[in-house]
C-alpha cells in the first residue's frame, strides 16, 4: 500500500472518557491505544500532518461532556501534541463526522494540499466511520487502521444485540466493501509510512 508523503493522520476522539467501562461497557481491539500511539510517532517522525479531534458531547449525562474530565485526551495523546515537525490540527466537534468540527476539516486538509488521510481512534462505528464515509463522498483517499480503533457492545432494534468484535466488523465490511475506504492494519500503515 502507498502513504503519500503529505497524508494526514486523524487522530478521533481519543479521550479519558471512553475508559469509564460503567458507562460504554465491553470493548474490543485491546491493544487499540498502543496501534494508535505508533502511528501518531510515525506520522510526527515523518514530518506529516496529524489532526487531533476532540468531542465535545452535548448530552450531559456523557462522559465526554465539557467540562468533565473524560472530555479530555487520554495522556499518552496529550503528552504527543505538538511535538510533531509537520503541521497541526486541532478540531472540537458535538457530532460524529470530524468535517462538521471547529475549524473546518475539510477547508484545512485542502489548504495543505492533503488528499489522503489515514483514520484512528474511537469509536470505529461512530466518529471513526461518519468520517471516513464523508471523507469517502469528498473523494479523499481514505484509509483506516481498524486495529488503532475501538468499539463497544451496542443494542439496535428489536432487541438485537451485537459485540464489540461483531459491530466492528460489521463497520470495516461496510467501509472496506462499499469502497469508501481501505480498512488495514496498523503494521501495514506504519511500514509503507516509514
Amino acid at each position: 500500500m502507498d502513504i503519500t508523503e503529505n497524508a494526514a493522520l486523524v487522530v478521533v476522539d481519543v479521550q479519558k472518557g471512553f475508559d469509564e467501562a460503567g458507562f460504554w461497557g465491553p470493548r474490543n481491539n485491546p491493544g487499540a491505544d498502543e496501534n494508535i500511539a505508533s502511528l501518531i510517532d510515525v506520522w510526527q517522525a515523518t514530518g506529516r500532518p496529524v489532526v487531533f479531534v476532540r468531542h465535545d458531547s452535548v448530552k450531559p449525562e456523557s462522559p465526554l461532556r465539557a467540562g468533565h474530565e473524560g472530555n479530555d485526551f487520554k495522556t499518552y495523546v496529550e503528552e504527543r501534541r505538538g511535538k510533531g515537525a509537520g503541521a497541526e490540527l486541532f478540531i472540537t466537534k458535538t457530532v460524529n463526522s470530524a468535517f462538521y468540527g471547529t475549524p473546518d476539516l475539510g477547508a484545512w486538509l485542502k489548504a495543505e494540499g492533503v488528499e489522503q488521510f489515514v483514520l484512528a481512534g474511537i469509536q470505529t462505528n461512530m466518529c471513526v466511520e461518519t468520517t471516513a464515509r464523508m471523507g469517502g463522498n469528498l473523494g479523499y483517499d481514505v484509509v483506516v487502521a481498524y486495529d488503532a480503533t475501538y468499539t463497544f457492545d451496542l443494542e439496535g432494534p428489536f432487541g438485537w444485540r451485537r459485540t464489540a468484535d461483531e459491530v466492528g466488523q460489521a463497520t470495516a465490511v461496510s467501509l472496506h466493501g462499499g469502497g469508501f475506504a481501505r480498512v488495514v492494519t496498523t503494521a501495514e500503515v506504519v511500514d509503507a509510512a516509514r
